[in-house]
Formats: structure tokens, C-alpha cells, sequence
């Protein structure tokens, strides 16, 4: 459901991506980061629960947020995980462990969405797309290392994932204001 709708959002947010300046894009893809990053500080009452299912009680929030979640990720052309990381948490109540998983799925369908948008507008550098994708294979299994690592450890991984946004967001910005 989740990544159904955002890849709905996903076609519309390229779409609209395409037709604003990319310095701008930069500077409200960093605001967005920081956003994100705060709310994943916020301490959490309960862990969450790993067994959650598809229920019409958290199918509304699923597509709201799945849809939300794709246009944002099509609009900055991104995979889009720090954004349905929190949002399947939100919608489901799953632990961070799971939602870091799952997302994986919508990653995968947003992105496929987002870069082919871009790709018949030719606007993809595929030899650099290829060496991030091998860059994103070798630091993918590393990160799901560390992730189950962290993970035994009580908010360590939603610290660390805030940190890691954070810190990204915080050198976009640098980098948009020094090349102005």
C-alpha cells in the first residue's frame, strides 16, 4: 500500500522536480533533512510492534503517507528512506529494525518511478548513476550490518540515523551557500 501510492506521488513530484532550479532544490532538500532528523529525536513511549499487519485502521495512513513520502522523494529525485523510514513507523507503529527493511520496497519503487521520469526527459549521467548504484551495493551491506548492531541497543539506531541526516543536511546547505 504504502509504496503503491508513492509511486503515484513519486510520477507527480518529478514531474514538478524538473521545472525548479536545482540550487533551490538543494536548499529545501536540506530543510527537509533537518525536519526529519528532529523528529526522529523525539524519544518514542513504547519500542513498536515488530508483527504489525495490514489492518483499515493504518491503511489511510499508509497511502497518505506513502504518497507524501513518493512526491517528496520524486520532487528532490531520491530514493526517499529518511522520509518512509518515519513514515511507515508513524503509520504502522513498527520498530525502526522493520521500517528500515520495509522501506527497502518503496526505495526500490519510488526510485525505478523517479529515474525513469528523468530518464526520458534525459536528464540521467548513467555513468554516474552506475557508480553510485555500486557505491549503494557495497555500503548497503555494511549499513545492514551496522543496523542490526544498533539495533540491540535502545534508540542507538534512530540516534544514529537522525545524526546521519542531520550531518548531510548541514553540508548541503554549506555546499548551497558556498557555490552561490
Amino acid at each position: 500500500m504504502f509504496a503503491a501510492a508513492g509511486v503515484v506521488g513519486a510520477f507527480g513530484g518529478s514531474s514538478l522536480g524538473k521545472i525548479v532550479d536545482g540550487q533551490k532544490l538543494i536548499l529545501l532538500f536540506a530543510l527537509l533533512m533537518m525536519a526529519v532528523g528532529a523528529l526522529m529525536l523525539r524519544p518514542r513511549s513504547e519500542i513498536g510492534n515488530p508483527l504489525v499487519t495490514l489492518t483499515r485502521s493504518n491503511t489511510p495512513a499508509l497511502i497518505a503517507l506513502g504518497f507524501a513520502s513518493g512526491a517528496l522523494a520524486g520532487f528532490f529525485g531520491i530514493g526517499g528512506g529518511f522520509l518512509i523510514v518515519p513514515g511507515l513507523m508513524l503509520a504502522t507503529g513498527m520498530p525502526i529494525s522493520n521500517a528500515i527493511c520495509s522501506s527497502l520496497v518503496a526505495v526500490t519503487a519510488f526510485g525505478l518511478t523517479t529515474s525513469a521520469n528523468y530518464a526520458f526527459s534525459g536528464l540521467v549521467d548513467w555513468d554516474i548513476a552506475t557508480l553510485f548504484l555500486a557505491g549503494a551495493v557495497f555500503g548497503g551491506l555494511a549499513g545492514a550490518k551496522l543496523s542490526r548492531h544498533l539495533s540491540a541497543k535502545r534508540g542507538a539506531l534512530n540516534n544514529v540515523f537522525a545524526a546521519v541526516v542531520f550531518a548531510v543536511a548541514i553540508y548541503m546547505i554549506y555546499r548551497t551557500y558556498t557555490s552561490m
